[in-house]
């Protein structure tokens, strides 16, 4: 599904499908299985000129599935999507992959990616900057980052850093810590007597590792934000 837009909007939805569908020698009846596939009953016999950005996403999702196929391609297809059509496409792609299929999918919605994807390729400017699973991609990129809040942030520091690790304040009561994990900070911080509110594993966002990646890649800014890229 490249362009979900691309159809002569005169036709009704269901006759949009059927003339693809004879042109590969399809039946009407697998034009209708993917109408339903898609949740498009009560619109397929509406032109589909009237049908609104979503819409047009099922109807061109539809139009993929017709030849039942082993490895699926979609553009952006969360574009347009309210927010009951996002939960639907999230369980629909889920059970593509379920089957066995191959998903491929370009987005820049970095949290459903992120939800989703099992695999992640970043290119800029024509150049693939990574190409990992998601879960080694956002490790990666976290770099093992405690933070910790404490009524005591220079005590925690001093106890901290004489068990190896690194501690810089982030706030008047909050501690960023590296090269110890965070089951052994607790361990340290307990020991030691202080007292402490929170102990988190930083973990970056897909977004996080997006902009860190892309950030000499951009091809167009303005004086303090990338606009395009």
């Amino acid at each position: 599904m490249i362009d979900a837009a691309a159809l002569q909007p005169s036709r009704t939805g269901r006759n949009h499908l059927l003339w693809m569908a004879r042109s590969q020698r399809m039946s009407a009846r697998r034009v209708d299985e993917v109408i339903e596939l898609v949740g498009l009953e009560t619109a397929a016999r509406r032109k589909a000129g009237g049908y609104s950005l979503g819409m047009r996403q099922r109807l061109g999702i539809a139009a993929v599935m017709l030849g039942d196929p082993p490895v699926v391609i979609l553009d952006e297809p969360f574009n347009g999507m309210d927010p009951e059509g996002i939960v639907w496409i999230r369980h629909f792609l889920r059970s593509l992959a379920a089957e066995g299929r191959a998903v491929l999918m370009s987005s820049h919605l970095m949290s459903e990616l992120e939800e989703l994807a099992d695999q992640i390729v970043v290119v800029g400017r024509g150049k693939v900057l990574a190409d990992s699973s998601i879960q080694d991609l956002l490790a990666r990129a976290s770099g093992g980052e405690v933070v910790i809040r404490t009524p005591a942030p220079e005590q925690a520091a001093t106890a901290l850093r004489h068990a190896g690790a690194e501690a810089a304040a982030t706030d008047r009561d909050t501690l960023a810590v590296s090269r110890l994990g965070a089951q052994r900070v607790v361990e340290v911080l307990g020991r030691a007597g202080i007292a402490f509110s929170e102990v988190t594993t930083r973990r970056a966002s897909l977004e996080d590792v997006y902009f860190q990646l892309t950030s000499g890649e951009a091809e167009f800014r303005t004086g303090s934000a990338e606009v395009v890229r």
